[in-house]
């Protein structure tokens, strides 16, 4: 590999800081962000390349070669771009979702259509094999957005497993690992820990996460390895079913009370002319341009490289 300079770290930062923005948005995934900006791959390879024997040398004090094999300079980097994004843009976004639900999906909804278009142009030919695990992918996709969110659980136990399925989620394309955790009911769970700074929960939380992440990327990084275009079509698929969830237009169904907040737990897309209330329809169609021509400002960063 090519040795990279400081504006090449910096640039890692900032697309580590899209992933964490992007993870922090239910219906949105950051792996979808690393796929699009060309770190995917490298993301996955480094995960999985975790082992005893790594540690083995830390604990040697070899630590130049440690810190070699774990790719640490990118492991920094990008981890510091999603950490601070993610604390702090998730506080931003439940206020922008809160108050502001069709700018800020209007948003991501363009980010995500310009995705697919990226992630499936990865696959050269389009082969009924390709199709076939494209419409499993949709399927799944679809699936999970009509699950119903279950009742808060504060069992640090359920926590932990949680973070760690939750965790595989975010490095997924097309799967939210915040979806996820509103589904198991964790995500407020979170979010108040985050706020609150209560820091057993969140070494629960991350225990959990570094848990499922070693486990699941080593599965990842061998189909990636194995089966890349037939992987890459159920990731492209994931994106295509998950999209309704990012859906700025909606009709609420049925809402649930937890303590003092109020959460929507079944709701139905409907046209912008049928939705009840202000549209926004003309800043909606202007964010979604936005969003989606920031894929291709991603695609060509990446390509430089």
């Amino acid at each position: 590999m090519k040795a990279r300079r400081l504006i090449d770290y910096v640039l890692i930062t900032l697309k580590g800081m899209a992933m964490g923005a992007a993870d922090a948005v239910p219906g949105i995934s950051g792996g979808t962000i690393a796929l699009v900006s060309g770190i995917y791959e490298e993301l996955v390879q480094t995960i999985a390349n975790v082992d005893l024997s790594l540690f083995k040398k830390l604990f040697q004090g070899r630590f130049k070669d440690f810190w070699r094999d774990a790719n640490g300079n990118f492991v920094l980097a990008l981890g510091a771009g999603v950490l601070i994004s993610y604390v702090s843009f998730m506080k931003m976004a439940k206020y922008l979702l809160e108050y502001h639900p069709i700018l800020i999906k209007s948003f991501f909804l363009g980010l995500i259509i310009a995705s697919i278009w990226y992630i499936g142009k990865q696959i050269p030919k389009w082969t009924v094999t390709n199709i076939v695990f494209l419409i499993l992918g949709v399927g799944i996709g679809y699936y999970l957005t009509t699950l119903p969110g279950a009742e808060v659980n504060d069992s640090s136990l359920y926590f932990f497993i949680c973070a760690a399925v939750a965790i595989c989620a975010m490095i997924l394309p097309g799967i939210s690992g915040t979806l996820i955790l509103i589904l198991l009911g964790a995500y407020s769970t979170l979010s108040t820990a985050i706020a609150e700074l209560d820091f057993k929960k969140l070494l629960v939380f991350v225990s959990g996460a570094v848990i499922g992440l070693l486990s699941f990327s080593k599965v990842l990084k061998w189909l990636l390895r194995k089966y890349k275009f037939p992987t890459f079509a159920v990731l492209t698929g994931l994106i295509i079913g998950s999209i309704i969830q990012i859906w700025p237009w909606k009709k609420v169904l049925e809402t649930k009370t937890f303590g003092d907040k109020t959460v929507v737990v079944d709701d139905v897309n409907v046209w912008p002319s049928a939705f009840e209330g202000d549209n926004q329809l003309f800043l909606a169609i202007v964010l979604a341009i936005v969003g989606f021509s920031l894929i291709f400002i991603l695609e060509r960063t990446a390509s430089k490289k």
